[in-house]
């Protein structure tokens, strides 16, 4: 348009000047023939002034017609693509509507989800925390779902080619946060790691420290070699085994003695039937008069108790839980087999393990010597029902502190049964008799004496824990409670 209106007034201008120079009324010649000639060259000019003007007035006709119809062209073209551009950003706006809702529904349940997790770190609950874990990866899950479906509502309605260039930084932008969280809550996981790790080194420090202090030598090169998993069975497991049986058995009988006093037991009566209980020619002497053992000493009779009860049937290969044989018929092969059971009972939790196999002969092995130890009478004493007693004798197992305590004590005993019929040739229990003499190469008094010297004129009171003569000549000394001579 620009050029055609320069080429309009350059028209006008020579068209002016023409009639300027060239007027209509020039011709006063008298010669005909310049007359007619001076006409001729009016009626040029003058039709070429009027084909100038008609010429100009259609192409500006021309052009103003342009005007209108590429007008009407280009305003229907803007109008149509105005319209499909708002109802493209109708479309975008509600599909953006729908997926921001779908993204705080699911912010929200992931809350609830991470929530439930920590709720069930204490109490520790493995079942609750299994459930929550996979509550929270699902959610996670469908956010990345939704970040990919906003992803593609952006190139769908973004409007062509030109905006899918600028779509993944808006992404980016969306889904930033919710990566930053993801970091974040791997990195404490990672910290969480560690230390858990480095507890478990303080933990297996602690212990086997516990378990050097107060032994011999030999017994410290085998808590090395057992942190090793030794390869085959050795006297000296058998000894340190058998030191973790009394450290359980205190630790039973020490919850033992606190229950019985809470519930106000006569514990002076208690001491004297279970002295009684011991047979031997003083135990109906026992029973009738004084206990021979002071109140402060209790906890070594009630010690004796659960010993007596725990290590029945110790010398056969099942308790006498069944009738097997198979250690007189293939005993190389046994061997093996309650060795290899050692090992991989060792490392394993009593509670988890019951949890899993509660009907295993261990499980059986339990509920047998729980009912033994614990009878209904004294359970409803301490907890006024029979929960316990209800619970292992229909199968089950509790998951209490007391019980949990005499699964440590249970699993100690079992331990060192497998070693036993593990080792070639196998040990030999034996247990001091009441009033029999104190000889210091089999026994050990649990009472210690000043100067660390027993006494002339003491005999055994009671037996407290049985002792084990060994393969190699070693022995596992038996631990009595001594009183002197009547």
């Amino acid at each position: 348009m620009a050029g055609k209106v320069s080429n309009f007034s350059d028209l006008i201008q020579r068209v002016t000047a023409s009639c300027l120079l060239h007027p209509l009324a020039a011709g006063t010649r008298h010669d005909s023939g310049e007359l007619a000639s001076d006409s001729d060259d009016g009626e040029r000019e003058c039709g070429s002034q009027l084909g100038i003007e008609d010429l100009e007035e259609e192409e500006e006709e021309e052009e103003e017609e342009e005007e209108e119809e590429g007008g009407v062209e280009e305003g229907g073209e803007k109008v149509v693509e105005r319209s499909k551009r708002e109802a493209r950003a109708e479309r975008l706006v509600a599909e953006m509507e729908a997926i921001m809702n779908d993204v705080f529904d699911t912010v929200s349940a992931m809350k609830r989800a991470y929530g439930s997790l920590q709720e069930a770190h204490c109490p520790w609950d493995a079942e609750k925390m299994r459930a929550a874990d996979v509550a929270v990866v699902a959610e996670l899950r469908r956010l990345a779902v939704l970040r990919e479906r906003y992803r593609r509502s952006l190139i769908c309605h973004g409007g062509g080619r030109r905006r899918v260039g600028s779509r993944p930084a808006e992404v980016r932008e969306v889904v930033a946060p919710y990566e930053a969280a993801l970091e974040e809550m791997k990195r404490e996981a990672k910290a969480r790691e560690v230390e858990v790790d480095n507890l478990k080194e303080k933990l297996r420090s602690s212990t086997s420290l516990n378990a050097r202090k107060g032994r011999s030598l030999s017994k410290r090169r085998l808590s090395c070699t057992q942190s090793q998993a030794p390869a085959s069975p050795a006297p000296e497991l058998f000894e340190a085994t058998m030191s973790q049986v009394r450290e359980a058995s205190k630790s039973f009988t020490s919850l033992l003695l606190s229950l019985m006093r809470a519930a106000h037991w006569d514990i002076a009566s208690a001491v004297r039937s279970i002295e009684a209980a011991g047979g031997g020619a003083a135990a109906a002497a026992a029973a009738a008069n004084a206990s021979i053992v002071g109140v402060h000493h209790a906890k070594y009779a009630l010690e004796s108790y659960v010993a007596r009860k725990i290590f029945q049937g110790f010398d056969h290969e099942t308790f006498y839980m069944d009738g097997s044989l198979s250690s007189l018929l293939n005993p190389g092969q046994y061997r093996r087999d309650c060795f290899g059971r050692y090992r991989d009972m060792k490392a394993m939790d009593p509670v988890e393990l019951l949890g899993v196999l509660p009907s295993c002969d261990f499980g059986k092995f339990c509920a047998k010597k729980y009912l033994a130890i614990v009878h209904a009478k004294m359970e409803e004493s301490f907890f006024g029902s029979l929960e316990h007693q209800q619970q292992v004798g229909g199968g089950g197992h509790p998951r209490t502190e007391f019980y949990g305590e005499f699964l440590k004590l249970a699993k100690a005993v079992w331990l060192l049964h497998l070693l036993a019929f593990a080792l070639d040739p196998a040990p030999s229990l034996f247990e001091a008799s009441r009033g029999a003499e104190f000889h210091p190469q089999y026994m050990e008094s649990v009472v210690r004496f000043s100067g660390g010297q027993v006494p002339a004129g003491h005999v055994v009171g009671f037996p407290v824990s049985p002792g084990f003569k060994l393969g190699n000549g070693s022995v596992v000394k038996a631990r009595v409670y001594l009183v002197s001579r009547v």
